[in-house]
């Protein structure tokens, strides 16, 4: 099994503290290799392996535990001594009312546990209604390009040589780290992809959401997907399915966004208003849990390359632990105004800087912002290697596998 240190780093820091330790994201992001490679590093610091209860709730072996009482019940019976016991719970909202055997393992027992799961609302509604202030989150995302380096590198047993070509495959491939453990098509890995995405429309929004209309939930996803990177409004999406004889109200929409948002299928990013400094609550963008989902339910179209480079820069942050929003700058927009503690970092995202007109679109934003923040004009430029006025222009692959922004 290949390390994913980033996440494991989060996590080391928090073992044996008194907080149940949450662990989310997409469906087939990682989550259960995470809990699989903490259960290893708990086993390396010398933990019995009678002390850690690990159960998979998607496994048919455990398929008996779905409810509180029973999951309840099956860990105290584990639980044979006085001793310090580790809970590791993969996908745990497929037990009814799980919550309330979780606070109860807090309460009655001397146990740090850790649980997964695929939807990020449901997560922390039940959380906050139990456990508030007892738990904290982690997020887990499809694999980075430099983490798709490393699986690359551990599969062929051979050095990347080329990083441009490399970014190509990732911006096709995508980040599911099964489509980097095995030799896939295209076509093949879209059809992988294309079963995730399913999954999680059923099991993590129209399930959990109890969404009647799904072809209508599907629509909907398939608008925000043409449009991924681009201005949204709700408003729109009741205009074009009006102009498609098809009748959808504002809530309906928001409600759809709201349950996708909470699957992890789509983020939103809310715009940030420069010069005001403050959040705006209208005209945000949406992008994608990871651009293959994007090929997988539309195919592959470089017409909307721009959009999903976008899409890549903003996980990649996300990725980071930066807060994320869209820059409004008088009658300019900023790609991505990134923040983290004391750090900000302002970004522009670009296909091809081959005009002056581009160059001008890209660059004249970040040149009237007058703070010594770092700048960046991110594209897929192998030679344009100009900097202007301190705003450093970086090839994406470049930029992704930097260490510090």
């Amino acid at each position: 099994m290949i390390k994913r240190e980033l996440y494991l780093n989060q996590l080391r820091k928090f073992i044996d503290k008194p907080f149940i330790k949450v662990i989310a994201g997409l469906r087939r992001s990682g989550k259960s290799s995470i809990l699989l490679l903490l259960q290893d590093e708990l086993l390396a610091m010398g933990m019995g392996k009678e002390n850690i209860i690990y159960i998979n709730f998607e496994s048919f072996e455990f398929s008996e535990i779905d409810k509180a009482e029973t999951l309840y019940e099956y860990v105290k019976a584990k639980m044979v001594n006085k001793e310090r016991y580790y809970i590791l719970l993969d996908e745990i909202q497929e037990v009814v009312s799980w919550e309330k055997a979780v606070n109860s393992f807090l309460v009655d027992f001397n146990a740090d546990i850790y649980i997964t799961g695929s939807n990020s609302r449901l997560l922390s509604s039940e959380l906050a209604t139990f456990l508030t202030g007892r738990y904290i989150e982690f997020y887990i995302y499809p694999l980075s390009f430099a983490e798709s380096h490393a699986f690359k590198h551990i599969l062929t047993q051979k050095p990347v040589s080329n990083r441009y070509l490399e970014f190509e495959f990732f911006l096709r491939m995508g980040g599911f780290p099964a489509l980097h453990t095995s030799e896939y098509t295209y076509e093949s890995a879209y059809k992988v992809v294309f079963d995730i995405y399913s999954s999680a429309i059923l099991r993590d929004t129209v399930q959990r959401y109890n969404i009647r209309d799904v072809e209508l939930l599907e629509r909907v996803v398939k608008y925000v997907f043409d449009n991924v990177g681009n201005k949204f409004s709700a408003n729109n999406v009741v205009d074009y399915f009006k102009s498609q004889q098809r009748k959808i109200d504002l809530n309906t929409v928001y409600n759809y966004l709201n349950a996708l948002e909470g699957a992890f299928i789509i983020y939103k990013i809310p715009r940030f208003d420069v010069k005001g400094k403050e959040i705006l609550k209208t005209q945000e963008k949406y992008f994608v849990g990871d651009q293959s989902l994007l090929y997988a339910v539309m195919g592959y179209k470089d017409r909307l390359i721009s959009g999903v480079l976008e899409n890549i820069v903003m996980l990649e942050l996300k990725r980071r632990g930066y807060r994320v929003f869209v820059g409004k700058l008088n009658d300019k927009e900023i790609d991505f105004i990134a923040e983290k503690n004391e750090k900000k970092v302002y970004i522009q995202v670009a296909y091809k800087i081959t005009e002056q007109s581009t160059i001008d679109r890209e660059y004249s934003p970040l040149l009237k912002i007058r703070d010594q923040h770092p700048k960046y004009v991110v594209s897929m430029d192998e030679l344009w290697k100009d900097n202007i006025e301190g705003i450093q222009h970086k090839h994406i692959a470049d930029f992704l596998l930097m260490e510090e922004y």
